[in-house]
């Protein structure tokens, strides 16, 4: 609570507190309720898997805790009920069954409810907190008392020197009558640090042998502290003479020897321990069933040493998920308005430079061109620096389809599981965020369209499951996803049939494959024989074709008939700052993204006046059609007599752009157009050259598809416009 103390002043208001704590809090949640999900969905595929269900364990500890302090009641109630029934499966004493899953990630969507109810005001159904506590109180009954782990106290995380202690805790007959309570020791220990602590009770005589000013119960403790082993001792000091105390270092540091203890299994702790015989655990491991459950129905050790060496396990890999945090990289949380602060004003810095560059150059000075060389190399530095702080692996993302995957498999009678690969793969936050709609309706198409049902894919001779493929690469400037499916593939013969249905096409119209593909980003496609809650109203791969256009991407379609299809995507690593291709037209000057061109050649007016009027030039055997974009945009002045043609790649298509003068490669700071701009097609935006100018971006695929409509209407006898 120190920094909580230093953050906010003593003679602010509980309420003020709150909301501030709050505010800092909701990263955190979000991104917790995202670990709980993948950690479900994880636990789901390995059941028995013990650190899978420690990561469930401590996302639900943390959003418990947390939410508490900031004022979150309901949440930390909630988040506690499930905790509990995960601190059974924990402890062997319940099963991580389907139900269990499936309720969980019901009880996950709640809380995020909870968070959303407060964070964005969107209501949320109180109800059915209850109903899911009631729920789960059904599944998973809680633990009984007998020989169960007495008390566990998460005591805040130890410090970098913390080693784990074995404790043997084992009071004399008599020490009730000396007026020594032992649980008061036991929670002395709780204080130094985390500690769990298992009542060993197989020394408990019959009743009729029992006494009652007697102890019979001692006590094993597991304790992870940095406060060393006087500390331990410390506590026991008053009683030395009336007790039996053992206590091991199991873990006293980093390397490789902390590394053997976190895989340690149970049968070497029990063995290390004393409790159990070599001979005992060789038979034991000759059955088939888990070595805990063997030995305790064989007598061999009692169910508590068992939970005992259980809880050492746990401390052990806790401790080294700790201590692997502890050595990574330190982070800070910034947030995302004032990233963007920054990043405007690095925008502006790279103008300044552009602006003193030019400046330099045309003084002719020598030390005002050594500055502005300094400059710049500054200015890069930092604006490459700053352009990797808004970087994040998309791993995050590729996190989230896996419950959209099992869901919506589990609605339409289907199984489809979801890989990937590249998940480290880095893109700018903005365009992270902005894909994951887009996403969402590929992988539901996916899901929908091309994976079959189990029995139909049986009989095609393919596995029952289908699987869906995601994956990313970096290419150049950009970063390639792709989506792949092992389903029936786009039957492209319907397709056909309604695009001509829907007078896209002319019935007799020759298309190339990658073409016809291309249909089915139309608003309004969709091959859906019935409208159901997934698909069949043609609202979803035009908004990925949208969603790709305003980002400057590419998407690309292959499919094979009866063996799956695979969607390209590429898009650009940023959206801030870019790589430009600088170009002038008369006193205008045009920006191309450098991503999408190809090369540049030269147009004569001679080659101009061969192609009679049909805009065509023969570049090295290839007709590439080209558009002169003085007359697009109406500019006035006549034509150079050697111009250039610009040519650019989309989607696969090569066209030309004539423009008067090319200028060259140009860094481009990306500035909104104002209000009274919005809606003019083919441009997205403008930035300001060295001398205070100011150039036009061009949004070339939008600009290619105004071109294409013009030609529409102009062939159909109506006013071409713009």
């Amino acid at each position: 609570m120190d920094e909580i103390d230093n953050q906010y002043c003593e003679d602010e208001s509980p309420e003020k507190i709150a909301e501030k704590l709050r505010a800092t809090f909701k990263d955190e949640a979000y991104e917790l309720c995202a670990e709980l999900e993948n950690a479900l969905l994880a636990l789901e595929e390995n059941p028995g898997d013990p650190d899978v269900v420690n990561r469930i364990f401590r996302a639900l500890h943390t959003i418990k805790g947390s939410g508490a302090v900031c004022g979150f009641e309901e949440i930390a109630r909630f988040a506690h009920e499930v905790e509990t029934c995960y601190d059974s499966i924990r402890s062997g004493k319940a099963s991580a069954t389907k139900r269990v899953i499936d309720l969980t990630l019901t009880a996950r969507d709640q809380i995020q409810a909870l968070l959303d109810e407060y964070y964005y005001h969107r209501p949320a159904d109180a109800s059915k907190t209850g109903l899911i506590v009631s729920r789960f109180r059904e599944l998973l009954p809680g633990p009984s008392p007998a020989g169960a782990r007495e008390q566990r106290e998460q005591a805040g995380a130890p410090g970098p020197g913390a080693a784990i202690y074995r404790i043997r805790f084992r009071p004399g007959p008599d020490i009730l009558a000396h007026d020594m309570n032992p649980l008061s020791f036991l929670d002395e220990l709780r204080r130094l640090g985390s500690c769990t602590v298992v009542a060993q009770t197989e020394a408990i005589p019959y009743l009729e042998n029992f006494k009652p000013e007697s102890c019979h119960t001692y006590w094993d403790a597991i304790l992870t502290t940095d406060q060393g082993r006087d500390a331990i001792e410390d506590v026991f000091i008053f009683a030395k003479d009336r007790i039996e105390l053992t206590i091991e270092v199991i873990d006293e540091g980093g390397g490789a020897d902390s590394e053997e203890t976190a895989h340690r299994r149970i049968g070497d702790i029990l063995l290390e321990r004393g409790d159990l015989s070599a001979e005992d655990l060789q038979k034991a491991l000759h059955t088939k069933k888990r070595l805990g459950e063997a030995l305790v129905e064989s007598g061999a050790v009692s169910p508590g040493k068992v939970e005992s060496a259980l809880a050492e396990q746990e401390h052990a890999r806790e401790l080294r998920v700790q201590r692997r945090a502890t050595e990574s990289s330190s982070s800070i949380r910034v947030a995302t308005d004032k990233l963007d602060k920054l990043v405007n004003l690095v925008g502006e810095l790279v103008t300044v430079q552009a602006r003193l560059t030019q400046t330099a150059q045309t003084n002719g000075a020598p030390e005002l061109t050594s500055i502005a060389e300094e400059v710049e190399r500054l200015t890069g530095s930092l604006r490459d620096t700053t352009m990797n702080i808004r970087m994040l692996p998309i791993g995050t993302t590729f996190s989230k389809f896996r419950r959209v995957v099992r869901d919506l498999s589990a609605e339409l009678g289907k199984e489809a599981e979801l890989t990937a690969d590249g998940a480290e793969t880095e893109l700018d936050k903005t365009v992270i965020e902005r894909m994951y709609d887009p996403l969402v309706h590929i992988i539901r198409n996916c899901i929908d369209h091309g994976i079959e049902p189990p029995a139909r894919r049986q009989a095609a001779g393919k596995p029952k499951k289908g699987t869906i493929h995601l994956s990313a690469i970096h290419s150049g400037a950009s970063v390639l996803i792709r989506v792949d499916d092992d389903g029936a593939g786009m039957d492209a013969g319907a397709i056909r049939a309604k695009a001509v249905q829907k007078g896209l096409i002319q019935p007799n119209a020759e298309l190339s494959e990658r073409e016809l593909w291309d249909l089915i980003f139309a608003p309004g496609f969709s091959t859906a024989e019935t409208v159901t809650g997934v698909s069949g109203r043609g609202v979803g791969m035009d908004v990925v074709k949208r969603a790709m256009d305003s980002l400057r991407g590419a998407i690309e379609i292959t499919s094979r008939k009866g063996q799956g299809s695979t969607i390209t995507l590429k898009l650009p690593l940023t959206l801030a700052i870019i790589a430009g291709f600088l170009t002038r037209i008369g006193s205008e000057h045009f920006i191309f993204p450098l991503s999408l061109v190809e090369e540049c050649v030269e147009l004569t007016a001679a080659s101009s006046a061969k192609s009679h009027g049909r805009n065509l030039a023969n570049v090295r055997g290839r007709i590439v059609p080209y558009i002169r974009l003085r007359e697009l945009f109406s500019i006035n002045g006549r034509s150079p007599s050697l111009e250039q043609i610009v040519i650019v790649s989309v989607n696969g298509q090569r066209v030309g752009l004539v423009v008067d003068v090319v200028v060259g490669e140009h860094q481009t700071v990306l500035k909104s157009l104002g209000r009274f701009y919005h809606g003019v097609e083919g441009i997205s935006g403008a930035t300001i050259l060295g001398d205070g100018t100011v150039a036009l971006i061009l949004d070339i695929p939008q600009l290619l598809r105004v071109v294409e409509q013009r030609e529409d209407r102009s062939a159909k006898g109506a006013d071409p416009g713009f």
